[in-house]
C-alpha cells in the first residue's frame, strides 16, 4: 500500500499496513486504478487541510472491485460488483473503505482507468458550476488552468449545460489548442503572453463573463474582478499562486457589478452533500459512451512508480489525468 511522508516526491514509498474493515455504510473496494490530483501534491507536502476522517494514505477517486460491505448499506451494491468512486483519502493502496453513497457501479464502455478518471474532477467541476456558480442555459464562463482535469470536465459540462460562450486560459499554444479543438471552448487565451482579463473584455464588448472558476488564486485576483460580469459569480477552487493579495488590488467591482466570490472545497463536504453530487454524476453516465463527454487520460504508470507520477504531474505538461495501476 502507498503511503507517504510529508516532502518532495521522493519521499513517497510503498509500506505494509493494515487492510481496512469496512464501517456501517462502507464497502471495501479492491482497487485496480487511481487517479492523481493536484491537492495530493499539496497534502504530501503537508499543505493541505485533510478531513479529520481521511487515513494518512493518499488518493480520493479509484475504481475497483467490492470485496464486501459493511452493515447498513442501502445502494444496491453487492460482493464483486465493478464500481468507481470518490472517498476522503486511502485510494493509493490495494484496498479502501469507501461510503457506498459515493461510490457507482462501473458500466462496461469504461476501462478502469477511465473510470479512476472521473470522480474527482468531473465532480468537482459539477459543484463549481452547477451547484456555486448557478449555471443557466445562455450564461458564459471561463474556466481557468483550461487543461487542466477539472477544467477539461467543466468546459465539457458547460458546453452541455448550454453556455452560450465558453473561455479558457492555459499556457502554451497545445493547451489552447486542446481547449478549443479538442474540448470545445470558444475560445482560448494564453496568461503568459496575453493579458486575458483585456482579451476576454475585448471579445465580450466590455460586458465580461457570468461564472469564472479560478485555481490561481492571488495572482487572477484583480483579473477576475475586471472580467467578471454584471451580477457574476466567481468560484476559487485553489490558490495555486498564494493567498497574499498584491498591494493596489481595487475590489470596488464588488459593488459596482454587485459579484459574488466564493471559495468551496468537496474533500470538507460531508457525505450528504457529497453524495448529492454523485447523483448529479450517475445522470452523466451515458454521456460518457454517446460522445457528448470525452475523457482524456495523458499517463498511465504502474502504482510501484507513484514518485514518477507525482514528479510529471508536477511537471506541468499534462493534458488529462494521471492514472495509477495495481496488479
Amino acid at each position: 500500500m502507498a503511503t507517504m511522508r510529508a516532502g518532495p516526491a521522493t519521499a513517497l514509498y510503498l509500506a505494509t499496513i493494515p487492510k481496512p474493515t469496512a464501517q456501517e455504510g462502507e464497502a471495501i473496494v479492491r482497487v485496480k486504478a487511481f487517479g492523481l490530483n493536484r491537492m495530493d501534491l499539496l497534502q504530501r507536502e503537508g499543505y493541505y487541510p485533510v478531513p479529520p476522517q481521511a487515513p494518512k494514505t493518499l488518493g480520493v477517486e479509484f475504481s475497483g472491485i467490492i470485496e464486501n460491505l459493511g452493515e447498513g448499506c442501502k445502494d444496491g451494491f453487492k460482493e464483486g460488483d465493478e464500481v468507481f468512486g470518490l472517498a476522503y483519502g486511502g485510494a493509493y493502496a490495494e484496498y479502501i473503505a469507501a461510503n457506498t453513497h459515493m461510490l457507482l457501479k462501473k458500466p462496461s464502455h469504461l476501462s478502469w482507468v477511465e473510470a479512476a478518471g472521473i470522480p474527482e474532477t468531473w465532480i468537482t467541476a459539477t459543484q463549481a458550476l452547477h451547484l456555486i456558480g448557478e449555471m443557466a442555459p445562455g450564461k458564459t464562463v471561463l474556466w481557468h488552468a483550461g487543461a487542466s482535469s477539472v477544467s477539461i470536465s467543466g468546459i465539457q459540462l458547460s458546453k452541455a449545460a448550454g453556455a452560450s460562450a465558453i473561455y479558457a486560459t492555459a499556457g502554451s499554444q497545445e493547451k489552447l489548442d486542446f481547449c478549443v479543438n479538442e474540448l470545445g471552448a470558444t475560445q482560448a487565451f494564453n496568461y503568459k503572453t496575453q493579458d486575458w482579463a483585456k482579451e476576454i473584455l475585448a471579445v465580450t464588448d466590455g460586458k465580461g463573463v457570468d461564472i469564472v472558476i479560478d485555481f490561481v488564486g492571488a495572482n487572477y485576483f484583480q483579473g477576475n474582478l475586471d472580467v467578471a460580469a454584471r451580477d457574476g459569480h466567481i468560484v476559487t477552487l485553489a490558490s495555486l499562486s498564494g493567498t497574499k493579495l498584491p498591494a493596489g488590488v481595487d475590489i470596488g467591482a464588488f459593488v459596482r457589478k454587485r459579484l459574488r466570490y466564493e471559495g468551496s472545497s468537496l474533500r470538507s463536504r460531508d457525505p450528504e452533500y457529497q453524495g448529492r453530487l454523485r447523483d448529479k454524476l450517475e445522470t452523466y453516465i451515458e454521456k460518457f459512451n454517446n460522445g457528448t463527454f470525452n475523457l482524456f487520460v495523458e499517463k498511465v504508470f504502474p502504482w510501484e512508480h507513484i514518485v514518477e507520477a507525482h514528479q510529471f504531474m508536477e511537471a506541468d505538461v499534462s493534458k488529462g489525468k494521471i492514472i495509477c495501476t495495481i496488479g
